[in-house]
């Protein structure tokens, strides 16, 4: 049992079965770094830094987990290998950030007052940021809550098309200018429309490219200029989509747009595909902003709100 029991057993399943090969890699690679030994020593300690940072969690974030590692060893002169795993546990656990948000509470939105709350996503093309966006308003909608659609990425015909098509299998209104239009127009309307029809949510898709960061950052702040004309506090929520199947490049990704634009949240997807998992832990610590949401899967149930006992309960359950 994970260390909160509300967690559903299905919602478990998944999210042990999305994280089936990250945890494999990893522990293989940590027995071997292990082998033989019974002490946390000076070896098991360089020989674990390596199974983290091959495991993606990346070397800033491996150099933090193996300093305190280390500060405990030294503490405690008897730490021995088999309390590793639950060590390592706790010191991944203080890394992530956020809270743990009860399943109950999961797909609610804060207060807004008599606004709708509104979310742009950000990434690049490819991370499956459409399809988060069509899985997030299927949520919402199954919530009871009303959610408008706004498709401002008008670079990719495909991106447009799609979001029409979650749109319509979802059934929630998506606010389309179609391709090669100006995106801030299509947040203009797509904000306009949320507020007219008393929407409590409105998601914006933006334009998934990172030719320059300069054409990125003055898209991104038109974009919120024109929402603000409705909304001054509005975006509510930044959130950046990554793709976790891609490591490394990932955290890349996250450098650039927090340059480009002030994210307040992360989704990352595509966690089953491969072994990566790791890079969850290294994002989330390097970047300091709080991963609400995880792909697990292509269902649409297999998009998780983030809890991240949860996570590091799956990455060590049975270790």
């Amino acid at each position: 049992m994970g260390l909160f029991s509300f967690f559903s057993k299905e919602k478990k399943e998944t999210l042990n079965k999305g994280l089936e090969k990250t945890k494999t890699s990893f522990f293989s690679k940590l027995s071997k770094a292990i082998l033989g030994k019974t002490q946390v020593d000076d070896e098991v300690l360089d020989n674990l830094e390596e199974v983290l940072v091959t495991s993606d969690v990346g070397i800033e974030t491996t150099l933090k987990i193996i300093g305190r590692i280390q500060d405990r060893a030294s503490r405690d002169k008897y730490v021995n290998t088999n309390e590793l795993n639950r060590i390592l546990k706790e010191e991944i656990a203080a890394l992530l950030v956020g809270d743990a948000v009860p399943e109950t509470k999961e797909f609610e939105l804060p207060d807004t007052g008599n606004v709708p709350f509104v979310i742009m996503v950000v990434g690049v093309n490819g991370v499956g940021k459409t399809t988060t966006i069509g899985k997030l308003a299927s949520h919402y909608h199954n919530n009871g809550k009303k959610v408008v659609l706004g498709a401002a990425d008008t670079f990719r015909a495909a991106a447009v098309d799609q979001l029409e098509l979650w749109g319509k299998r979802v059934g929630v209104p998506v606010i389309s200018h179609g391709m090669n239009t100006d995106p801030a127009a299509v947040a203009f309307d797509a904000v306009k429309q949320a507020v007219d029809m008393k929407a409590d949510v409105v998601i914006i898709d933006t334009a998934g490219r990172l030719h320059t960061k300069v054409n990125l950052m003055n898209e991104l702040s038109k974009i919120k200029r024109v929402i603000q004309k409705f909304i001054p506090e509005a975006p509510h929520d930044v959130m950046l989509v990554l793709d976790g199947s891609t490591g490394q490049n990932a955290v890349i990704q996250a450098r650039e747009f927090t340059k480009a634009t002030e994210v307040t949240s992360l989704a990352i997807t595509k966690l089953d595909g491969t072994a990566k998992g790791g890079v969850v832990i290294g994002i989330s610590d390097q970047f300091q902003i709080p991963v609400k949401y995880i792909g697990v899967g292509e269902k649409m149930e297999d998009l998780q709100v983030f809890n991240k006992h949860e996570f590091v309960d799956s990455l060590f359950e049975n270790a």
